[in-house]
């Protein structure tokens, strides 16, 4: 096999051709440089040849996300799981067929049944977005990008190719409004605002998506109320005070607790 010099340019174009929307570039020492998270979740340690993770982002379109819980959502949840995975693989063989050691790392890989037991990844792509410069950490633990704020699904290249990191994110793209925390159905969101991101009950959000297993089985209501994204602009949908409103008509949500109308919308 010919090892050929690729450039970060011929990787991003590569990647939105296949689909990506963002693409970032983290190298490996910022995991430790950091130290947000313990060394077994770092990339070298899932796959000892890492140098760079490439992190892929695939948004996920608000005039769907405001229809959940639907089928439609869901629809759109697993189609955009089904493309990251593709563009991932496809990616890492375009880098392997140039000459340079990758890996897809899935988007997912499992069952709710093990999550419920042991809610862990054993590699997170949220944290592979901030060491990339795609985004920085919300308050209900997902990726906030000034593109679509957490409406988005992510998924990680691990490459022996070095590459030049991509700046980080200096701007704290949650404000810390706690939207997500209030439309929680199962209130698995907690904590004060000197905390970095909320105490997450992953356990009580794992017993929702157990509870509706079927057709309806993704949540996503934490996202869906976000106020931060270019694609409010874009889909001219700036008003948060109408989903609260929704939620008073929609018994799947449960206690009630996503019924309480917010004030901060004049």
């Amino acid at each position: 096999m010919i090892k050929r010099e690729l450039t970060k340019g011929e990787i991003i174009k590569q990647a939105q051709g296949l689909g990506a929307e963002l693409v970032g570039f983290a190298p490996i020492n910022r995991w430790e440089e950091y130290g947000d998270l313990e060394e077994s979740f770092f990339p070298h340690k899932v796959w000892p040849l890492t140098k760079t993770v490439i992190a892929l982002a695939i948004p996920s379109l608000l005039p769907i996300v405001e229809t959940k819980i639907s089928h439609l959502y869901k629809s759109q949840y697993n189609n955009t799981n089904r493309l990251l995975d593709e563009a991932a693989y496809r990616l890492a063989a375009f880098l392997n067929r140039n000459g340079h050691a990758a890996v897809n790392i899935c988007r997912d890989g499992y069952g709710v049944g093990v999550l419920e037991e042991k809610p862990i990844a054993a590699f997170s792509h949220v944290w592979a977005g901030y060491y990339a410069g795609l985004g920085t950490i919300g308050w209900n633990h997902t990726l906030v990008t000034r593109e679509f704020g957490p409406r988005h699904r992510l998924v990680s290249v691990l490459t022996a190719l070095e590459l030049d990191g991509d700046p980080m994110v200096e701007e704290k793209l949650c404000n810390k409004c706690k939207l997500c925390e209030k439309a929680c159905p199962t209130q698995s969101f907690s904590g004060n605002n000197s905390d970095t991101y909320s105490n997450m009950d992953k356990f009580a959000c794992m017993s929702r998506r157990k509870r509706f297993n079927g057709p309806f089985n993704h949540c996503g209501c934490c996202i869906k109320v976000c106020p931060v994204g270019e694609d409010r602009n874009l889909y001219n949908s700036t008003a948060i005070k109408k989903y609260f409103d929704e939620a008073k008509d929609i018994t799947l949500w449960g206690s009630g607790v996503g019924a309480n109308i917010i004030e901060r919308e004049e």
